[in-house]
């Protein structure tokens, strides 16, 4: 390990992945509050042994505090659903977990063609009042073409779309995601450059909720990465401008998911009736709650059928589980693809990937790069030593 040097960035990334206070981290490893900002300030560096207990506490190895970060990924700001309810020190956990993919996607871009990143130039006025109903119908006209827009940019027609993080992925949005701590972060999104190319990143919290929900998380994402500054620093945004852009990405993806034309045609049959909502969530694969909206933004039902709806759906407490509801999980990503076309075709080994995602900054355990991508359990299992013995055979 000569000439690796202690990097103090390194430690307060460790420390933000974990979630930690500066605070919290002494407490749990005995080492003064003001000692540990000044190593991560590269003022001074840990003795040895304050660094092997810095790592254990963290659940980092070691060699994560002497891997310098040679490569940049450049993050203006982070989107997140649940802005208003969800503390500092829990989105820069998550925002944190999403630089270490980007790393990683730039490790594998050297030995994997990504798909391209392919969205249709939007141009969304916005600046509407969600409070005037005259704006609102503006509004919404102008999201639903611009729904309209990108269905046609990707060729999708007016049907229900079969496998949305197929064709996020397709189009070079890299879908990952994650099991978060907490309730208040249902999905995220990030455009990173990585060397002057933009790519974009969508991750949501899976392992609680349904596909309905799901879905209607990555479609929400989606309309961020389309239609939303990306300069502007969130935590400067008055709690009515981010609710106004929450309800922007909402009617985007009700509009998206749901087209005006076809499922216009489906729910005018049965507008009212909640058994009909079940079977067209079969169908269109949203909750039904989401088909009820939507219906009601289209004009199909009235704001007293609506409120009426909904309150069936709490008395038959819908709210929180409806019918069919399991939590789901994404699929198969590029990640897991990337990596198993690499060991199938022996261009690296397990630790050789392992290596190369130290080198870019990522020299994490093996089974927490697997959450971070979202794989197979035991897809980065070490390799064991190899057999240098066997039977004797007779001549």
């Amino acid at each position: 390990m000569s000439g690796k040097r202690f990097q103090g960035e390194r430690l307060k990334s460790a420390r933000q992945l974990r979630g930690l206070t500066l605070t919290a981290l002494a407490e749990q490893t005995g080492i003064s509050k003001q000692s540990i900002s000044q190593y991560e300030s590269g003022e001074t560096r840990p003795e040895h042994e304050r660094g092997f207990r810095l790592a254990s506490a963290l659940n980092v190895p070691y060699d994560f505090f002497l891997s310098e970060d040679t490569y940049k990924t450049e993050t203006p700001t982070t989107y997140f659903r649940s802005l208003a309810s969800s503390t500092k020190l829990a989105r820069s956990k998550e925002s944190i977990k999403l630089e270490y993919v980007a790393k990683i996607y730039e490790a594998l871009e050297q030995y994997i063609d990504f798909p391209l990143l392919n969205l249709p130039a939007v141009n969304y006025s916005g600046g509407y009042n969600i409070y005037d109903d005259s704006d609102c119908e503006k509004m919404y006209s102008e999201l639903e073409e611009i729904a309209l827009m990108v269905r046609k940019h990707w060729q999708l027609g007016l049907e229900p779309i079969r496998d949305l993080q197929y064709l996020l992925e397709s189009n070079g949005i890299v879908v990952t995601g994650f099991e978060t701590d907490t309730e208040s972060i249902d999905a995220f999104s990030q455009r990173t450059r990585i060397c002057g190319e933009q790519i974009c990143f969508i991750a949501v919290d899976q392992g609680r909720k349904p596909e309905g929900r799901i879905r209607f998380d990555l479609a929400h994402e989606l309309a961020h990465l389309l239609i939303h500054p990306w300069s502007d620093n969130l935590d400067l945004l008055s709690r009515e401008e981010f609710k106004t852009r929450e309800f922007e990405a909402n009617v985007f993806a009700s509009a998206f998911l749901l087209p005006r034309e076809s499922f216009g045609k489906d729910v005018q049959a049965y507008p009212t009736d909640l058994q009909y909502y079940l079977w067209m969530k079969k169908k269109w694969r949203s909750s039904i709650q989401s088909m009820i909206y939507r219906a009601n933004q289209l004009h199909y039902i009235s704001n007293s059928q609506f409120q009426y709806l909904m309150r069936q759906v709490s008395k038959n407490g819908w709210r929180k589980k409806e019918p069919d509801d399991t939590p789901y999980f994404l699929g198969e990503n590029i990640f897991q693809g990337a990596i198993d076309l690499l060991l199938s075709e022996h261009i690296l080994t397990v630790n050789g990937l392992l290596n190369l995602f130290g080198d870019y900054g990522v020299g994490l355990y093996p089974g927490e790069i697997e959450e971070l991508l979202h794989l197979s359990k035991g897809t980065l299992e070490p390799e064991g030593t190899a057999q240098i013995v066997s039977l004797r055979r007779e001549q």
